[in-house]
């Protein structure tokens, strides 16, 4: 991004300098050699200037030209150091995909021999989490806060955290690839001009290039694309919730003057035109799958809705919440919430349970990662035998209520 005066147009209202909220515009003598015909016009200096851009309407001239350079090579990539995890909160409450962020970020930070960062956005009272990321692996928190951040909205906080990019220039900036993450990240990467690779499901660092590999299933999760952002800064990717462990640190550090960096953004009118006027719990979603220890959960290998009733019986006896593969979801057998896979949750419980369920790569997606995974499927050349611990090859009407069975008889 740039800024500049245009001088021939530049009449010398001073309107830009009461705009300015860091003091970086004043009133100089107009150069012999520019063009125009008052005495005085602004300058900028852009050591001090955020390119925040709270200048460009206050011009009634159209004096003041700032630029989204969105393409070519840009020349000072090598000021951007550290990387940056947005710790997501609602309520007041920093969210788990925050955490699971600085356990990867902290490898990747390593990679790098970087510093690994978090934003933390809200009111006055979200200084109280600080300490939580500092648990989990952060070198430095950003605290940003303005009443107008207590809770998510669009505009203010990207107003608020690109504001922190254009001041800091990280490397790499995470986000959480929830309902919050992805808004903000879509607006946040047009905003500072840089690329964003969306739902990742790995990351890691070139050795030579010393650039962030972003992987993400593709063609509808046939093969899986490793994504590089070449020309642009910071590299942004989102990563969906439960695809990475959170691990805390084993030497934290304390919170001190020096390592929380405090700043209270502009925000602008503009930036208040939504306004929130109360929040509403869905009280209709009693299904979270991203939290619970153990999912059992049904497939097409189920035949019809009325025997996911096997599979509920199951949940019920361990304790678990009831899962299901996208085929099953698409036709019918039961609600979208209980959706695990690419285009549903991605969970990653202790103990999983894939009954009737051949394990494409969609699916895989949202559950490789829980601690142990049982499968069940007459199929023996199923994919989901691939990445279960254990197997049983035979029909799920068989051994589900078999197990229900067996597992009440244990409980007494």
């Amino acid at each position: 991004m740039s800024i500049r005066i245009l001088f021939d147009k530049c009449t010398g209202c001073t309107l830009c300098v009461k705009a300015c909220p860091f003091a970086a515009i004043k009133m100089v003598d107009r150069p012999a050699d520019a063009p125009g015909k008052s005495k005085k016009v602004a300058v900028i200096d852009l050591d001090t200037c955020t390119l925040c851009g709270a200048c460009v309407p206050s011009c009634k001239f159209a004096a003041i030209e700032l630029k989204k350079e969105l393409g070519g090579k840009d020349a000072d990539l090598s000021h951007y150091k550290g990387v940056w995890i947005f710790a997501e909160q609602r309520e007041g409450k920093v969210q788990s995909v925050a955490y699971e962020l600085l356990t990867e970020g902290k490898k990747l930070a390593g990679d790098l021999k970087a510093e690994l960062s978090a934003v933390l956005c809200g009111d006055a009272n979200i200084e109280d989490e600080v300490e939580h990321l500092f648990a989990y692996g952060a070198d430095k928190v950003y605290l940003i806060t303005h009443p107008e951040l207590k809770h998510y909205h669009t505009a203010p906080y990207t107003r608020a955290v690109a504001e922190a990019i254009t001041r800091h220039k990280p490397e790499i900036m995470l986000l959480g690839a929830t309902t919050m993450g992805r808004d903000l990240a879509a607006r946040l990467a047009i905003r500072v001009g840089a690329g964003l690779t969306a739902d990742c499901t790995g990351l890691d660092i070139d050795p030579g290039k010393k650039t962030l590999l972003q992987t993400r299933p593709a063609f509808g999760g046939n093969i899986m694309a490793t994504i590089q952002t070449v020309r642009h800064r910071p590299q942004m990717a989102t990563v969906r919730p439960k695809v990475f462990k959170k691990v805390k640190s084993q030497n934290p550090k304390v919170k001190s003057n020096e390592n929380v960096i405090k700043f209270t953004p502009v925000i602008n009118p503009e930036d208040l035109l939504v306004k929130l006027l109360e929040i509403v719990e869905d009280e209709s979603v009693k299904v979270n799958l991203a939290d619970a220890e153990i999912i059992v959960s049904g497939g097409r290998g189920l035949q019809e809705a009325k025997n996911f009733k096997l599979i509920e019986e199951l949940a019920a006896v361990l304790g678990g919440a009831v899962g299901a593969s996208r085929a099953t979801v698409d036709a019918g057998w039961i609600s979208a919430h209980h959706q695990v896979g690419q285009t549903g949750k991605t969970v990653s419980p202790k103990l999983y349970i894939a009954c009737g369920i051949a394990g494409k790569i969609q699916h895989l997606a949202g559950m490789q990662s829980s601690d142990t995974i049982v499968a069940i499927n007459k199929d023996p050349d199923a994919p989901i035998f691939k990445v279960a611990t254990y197997g049983i090859v035979g029909d799920l009407f068989e051994y589900v209520p078999l197990l229900t069975r067996k597992l009440k008889e244990l409980r007494g």
